[in-house]
């Protein structure tokens, strides 16, 4: 596994309880940076951070008293240098290339150079923390465990991979005792870890671009599942099931021999009813505000960690009700002329089935979300990495077979080089062959796209926007309407 610290680096880390007083993050725009700029900035750091997308973050953590370049040149290591001189930390993502301005002129100054992940793990060391891994529901799920923790008056610090509707941004400064953060598995990174509590929701191959296969996935997961002082496991994930040893056990699906057990009882497309025992012993009917049964299963993830940390269920109860999914995740942003309009960061196929049998759910069970009951499912999908749509292409063309009429947008590289013969109309191609008579467009610009779906999007849509890259940007530029528009409540919130 590609490391990006010296073994001297990760010494001094670990036996230091403070960093350099001047930190420079490379990327800081990024969700898993921005939050961990502004957790240091609110311990007394001074911050510096480089873009190269303005974004409404970057604005954010300007106000937050972060310098911020927007631009990466090797100029802006030059003037850090000249006010701090090597007393300087700086920190990449794995986004970040060898080739980075930045990066080269830091070299050439011999800085100390760390990934997010160490700086992450040092944080980590200095609370009792809940980290949360796993293929799918990672931030739901921590959103939800800040969520309930906040409610349930224990005030945790958080740093989370999406915006949590109660703090209204990707992190939570607090001087209480417990931290609560996602382990990213994409570059195996979690390893680096030691939490006190760590849960993992599922197993399932995503990161192509990292990982050989499930086993290669496997074998990191157990290295994080040995370094977790108590650990926490979805037993209805057989990839789990079947290789993660642990103590605690959650599920949907059975009560014998779960520590944590949520058994769903009545759906009507916007909440859950759901049985909730521990140990086997029935504790109460408790109703979860968001839809989606995926969703039941990071609740009882959320609960259970909750209970591990000592929180009573009556004090975890009191934040139940107020449980809301993350942005960007089955995230209702309105209606654009009597369509309704939701975005999801769904980019692997379980994730699509996932948000589309919560559309399907909604259009059977004629559940107002706002003025109108949607009678069609429109998906529009930007398909995320070139090494994942090689991989996927076939079950990406089986999920979105479930639509009534499909958009697929051009792929979003996420800095990746392209690959000959993938592309959206390689998988336009496979979901052809699966559903010949579906209507689907595989425009070659984003401009393409929009006009494409003015044209073809009829009234009482649900218009389904799905992906990790810009493409919730690019629709932007198609529903300005949304803006003034309070017809609809946001993110589920009940």
């Amino acid at each position: 596994m590609k490391s990006y610290l010296s073994l001297d680096t990760e010494a001094k880390l670990k036996n230091s309880n403070e960093l350099p007083h001047h930190i420079h993050f490379i990327g800081i725009g990024g969700i898993g940076m921005s939050g961990l700029a502004m957790i240091l900035a609110k311990n007394g750091y001074s911050i510096s951070g480089s873009d190269q997308k303005k974004s409404q973050t970057l604005e954010e953590l300007a106000r937050g008293e972060i310098h911020i370049f927007q631009t990466q040149k090797e100029s802006n290591i030059d003037e850090i240098f000249k006010v701090h001189g090597k007393n300087i930390l700086i920190v990449r993502s794995s986004a970040i290339r060898e080739n980075n301005l930045e990066l080269c002129k830091a070299k050439k100054y011999n800085l100390t150079i760390n990934h997010r992940s160490e700086i992450l793990a040092f944080l980590i060391e200095q609370k009792r923390s809940i980290i949360v891994s796993g293929s799918h529901g990672k931030t739901t799920t921590s959103t939800f465990i800040a969520t309930l923790l906040s409610f349930a008056k224990r005030n945790p610090t958080a740093i989370i991979g999406g915006i949590v509707p109660l703090y209204k941004k990707n992190y939570n400064f607090s001087d209480g005792e417990l931290l609560i953060a996602e382990a990213d598995e994409s570059d195996g990174s979690l390893v680096k870890f030691n939490p006190n509590i760590g849960l993992i929701t599922n197993l399932e191959l995503e990161h192509v671009d990292h990982y050989l296969n499930l086993e290669d996935l496997i074998k990191t997961m157990k290295q994080f599942a040995q370094k977790c002082e108590n650990l926490i496991i979805n037993y209805d994930c057989k990839n789990l099931k079947n290789n993660i040893q642990t103590s605690k056990l959650f599920s949907i699906q059975k009560i014998n021999n779960i520590d944590f057990a949520l058994i769903p009882k009545e759906s009507n497309g916007c909440e859950i009813s759901a049985e909730y025992y521990e140990k086997e012993k029935f504790i109460d009917i408790i109703n979860i505000p968001v839809p989606g049964i995926h969703n039941l299963s990071n609740a009882v993830a959320a609960i259970a960690a909750c209970r591990i940390a000592g929180i009573p269920f009556k004090d975890i109860k009191k934040g139940i009700a107020y449980l809301q999914l993350p942005l960007r995740r089955f995230d209702y942003k309105g209606l654009w002329k009597n369509r309704l309009i939701v975005e999801d960061y769904a980019h692997h196929p379980s994730e699509i089935d996932a948000a589309i049998s919560i559309a399907s759910t909604i259009i059977k069970t004629k559940n107002n979300l706002s003025q109108i009951s949607p009678k069609r499912l429109v998906t529009i999908f930007q398909p995320h990495r070139f090494s994942r749509t090689k991989k996927f292409q076939k079950e990406f063309a089986k999920s979105l077979s479930k639509s009534d009429l499909v958009f697929i947008s051009p792929i979003y590289s996420a800095g990746e080089d392209k690959i000959e013969g993938i592309n959206n109309k390689s998988i336009g191609y496979e979901l052809k062959k699966l559903k010949p008579n579906l209507e689907i467009y595989t425009p070659d610009n984003n401009q393409n796209l929009i006009k494409l779906i003015k044209e073809n999007t009829i009234e009482k849509d649900l218009i389904l926007i799905m992906g990790a890259g810009d493409i919730n940007i690019i629709c932007e530029n198609l529903f300005l309407e949304l803006i003034n528009n309070k017809s609809i409540r946001s993110n589920s919130a009940a």
